[in-house]
């Protein structure tokens, strides 16, 4: 079976919330990527996000809701700096991992914790209010494929997905900011759409970790493999995409003032690079190359959640 584009009327989503509370799946937009959705009480569901994705059972899942008190009530422990993280930032693209509730299980992969967020995006908050559900919504594309940023990227991925809303273009265009609220200092799992420097602002110190994970390890994050985000085509960085070696099947993904004659061209400025660097990759995937030189972004925290997505999707 093929899955359908449909639009995010209420028709739409009538459809969406009726195969959700059926236990199937459906995959739906939020700022930052398109995610696959399911309830996350669910094991059926949950089930079948893993079976669709290839997705190791290792790997756990962000359970996106409705409001701050639906993230609550998931959470076994809900520290002060969650109530100050959430009235900064929700809804939008942080995800908190917290100490999960013991009547929630299977999204967490074994862990006793659990990450949650609210999406910024009008189609997300309409879905999650109209199903009443928490949605466990990894990205909806293939484990270790690049995330997808349009309604077509999902079924270009998952093609047995049987409904996804077409919510338009994803305007982060990267995952969430993972922070682990169970430490003693906030720690960052995995960098994403926000900068440091702003959840700084809130939570004061906030501590790094390697964000590498093994794999059949557990871990509290998805995006801690050493593996992910990855085109078809090889990728890899050079420091200067103008004199590296080319071949007719060779794509280039650079930025302004480091220009290459017919490369993909972002911008220089992180946000927007981030914003349209993985539907780049899509486009460099479609035209068919079997390799794409990268040239190196600018070092600095500003450009962390980039080179990490970069650095997983070079990965052997």
């Amino acid at each position: 079976m093929t899955g359908r584009i449909v639009a995010p009327d209420d028709g739409g989503i009538a459809e969406a919330v009726e195969l959700l509370r059926a236990e199937s799946v459906v995959a739906f937009p939020t700022e930052t990527v398109y995610g696959l959705g399911a309830d996350a009480f669910s094991a059926r569901a949950i089930g079948e996000v893993y079976r669709l994705k290839n997705r190791p059972s290792w790997n756990p899942l962000i359970v996106h809701v409705a409001d701050v008190e639906a993230a609550r009530k998931l959470a076994a422990e809900w520290p002060a700096a969650a109530d100050r993280l959430a009235a900064a930032f929700w809804p939008g693209p942080l995800t908190l991992v917290v100490r999960r509730a013991e009547h929630l299980t299977g999204v967490g992969a074994g862990n006793a914790t659990i990450a949650l967020r609210i999406p910024a995006h009008e189609v997300a908050l309409r879905l999650l209010a109209a199903s009443g559900l928490p949605l466990a919504a990894p990205s909806a594309n293939r484990s270790e494929g690049i995330s997808p940023t349009t309604a077509g990227h999902v079924l270009r991925s998952l093609p047995d997905v049987p409904l996804v809303l077409d919510g338009g273009p994803s305007s982060w265009g990267i995952e969430s900011t993972v922070l682990d609220l169970t430490t003693a200092v906030p720690t960052l799992l995995r960098p994403g759409a926000l900068a440091l420097r702003t959840l700084r602002d809130v939570t004061g110190s906030i501590a790094l970790r390697d964000a590498e994970a093994a794999d059949g390890t557990a871990r509290p994050s998805p995006g801690m493999s050493r593996r992910h985000y990855a085109p078809r085509a090889t990728l890899r960085w050079v420091g200067d995409a103008n004199r590296a070696d080319k071949t007719d099947k060779t794509g280039v993904l650079t930025y302004e003032g480091k220009e290459v004659e017919g490369a993909e061209i972002l911008s220089a400025d992180p946000r927007e690079y981030a914003a349209d660097l993985y539907a780049a990759l899509h486009r460099l995937d479609d035209a068919g190359v079997t390799e794409i030189l990268v040239q190196e972004p600018p070092d600095g925290e500003d450009w962390l959640a980039i080179r990490d997505r970069l650095s997983r999707a070079a990965a052997k």
